[in-house]
This record gives C-alpha cells, structure tokens and sequence, in this order.
C-alpha cells in the first residue's frame, strides 16, 4: 500500500508547470485567508477583546481574490459563488471604514 507522502508526490508528479503555478495561487490564496485569523486573533489578544482590526478585511479581500481566481481557473460554480458573495462583503466594509475616515468619524479601538 502506497504511504500517503508517496501518493502525493506521485500526483504531483503528473502535472504540468501551469497546473503547479494554479497549485500556488491556490495556496497563496488560502494563506491570505488564514491570516486574517492569526491577525484578528494576535489583536485581540493584545486589547485583550475581541475586536475585528482593518487588516482583516484587507486580509480577506486579498484571499478572497486570489481563491475567486484559483475557483474561476477550476470551474468550480461552488466556489464562485462563495467567493463572490465574500468579496462584496470585504469590499463594502473597507469602503464603510473608508466613507469613515473621509467624513472624520474617530476611528474605533477595533481598527488596529
């Protein structure tokens, strides 16, 4: 019975560089995504409440985006559209926080 590291190496294998570099952008997105976590937590931590900082939603705009490329390259109708509710979310919350700072409301202790 083939180990689990000699089945991945063994798929790995068989793809070509294009279908590597998706690989990538795949995991770059998911990277992204993961640290917007690390960072709310790390904040939070450190006002010692939980608090939902700027870079979150940046974090998530930025894995969102590179996990809606990797989803469109996959034709995968689920993760479009997952995706695509997601960045309108992350998108619309930076420009609330924007339409903030532009009209001169005191930032919050939550936007670390």
């Amino acid at each position: 019975m083939q180990s689990l590291t000699e089945a991945v190496s063994a798929y790995f294998t068989t793809l070509g560089t294009r279908e590597l570099l998706w690989i990538a952008i795949g995991f770059a997105g998911q990277f992204l995504f993961m640290m917007r976590f690390l960072w709310q937590w790390i904040q939070s931590e450190r006002q010692q409440r939980s608090i939902i900082p700027i870079a979150f939603w940046y974090f998530s705009l930025a894995g969102g985006v590179t996990l809606f490329a990797y989803a469109v390259h996959r034709l995968d109708p689920v993760f479009i559209a997952g995706q695509s509710l997601g960045l309108t979310v992350y998108t619309r919350n930076l420009l609330l926080i924007r339409r903030e700072k532009q009209i001169g409301i005191p930032p919050r202790m939550d936007e670390s």
